[in-house]
């Protein structure tokens, strides 16, 4: 549980619950390096009365829309996402709630999202390239949802 204190939490110290099951029936976990997106922004109608006193308009908020949100890790071998995104390209409906945990220095649970209703996106494969470099090779899957809560 996330408590007031002088130093922000790091970034570095997260968990992504992916929202199904491995075979063996405990919960995907991603060892993800990177996740971003997550964001609300709320859409604003400008309304203003003829007889109005002051000279601007009212802002009255309206729908929001979501921002999608990217996961990175590096190949490691497991197919879970590419899974999931072939099954979505196949005409089948797949959402999953996918939950990110903040976790602090002891990695206890500080603040976490939920992404409801999650689908995948867009998945992109590593840049392969021969020049030696230490690269690691590195996918990407972009999520769409439905509705993002938070939890602190």
């Amino acid at each position: 549980m996330a408590t007031l204190r002088d130093n922000p939490y790091s970034a570095f110290n997260f968990i992504v619950h992916l929202g199904f099951a491995q075979g063996d029936g405990s919960d995907v976990i991603g060892g993800f390096s990177d996740v971003s997106g997550l964001g609300v922004e709320i859409q604003y109608a400008e309304y203003r009365n003829g007889n109005e006193r002051v000279n601007t308009v009212r802002k009255i908020a309206g729908t929001h829309k979501l921002d999608d949100v990217t996961c990175k890790r590096g190949l490691i071998g497991s197919t879970d996402l590419w899974e999931w995104l072939d099954e979505v390209a196949r005409g089948q409906h797949a959402p999953r709630q996918v939950t990110i945990e903040l976790l602090d220095e002891a990695r206890e649970t500080v603040s976490t999202w939920k992404l409801l209703n999650a689908q995948p996106k867009k998945w992109a494969g590593p840049t392969l390239a021969a020049k030696g470099g230490g690269e690691v090779a590195m996918e990407e899957l972009s999520l769409t949802h439905e509705g993002i809560t938070y939890e602190k």
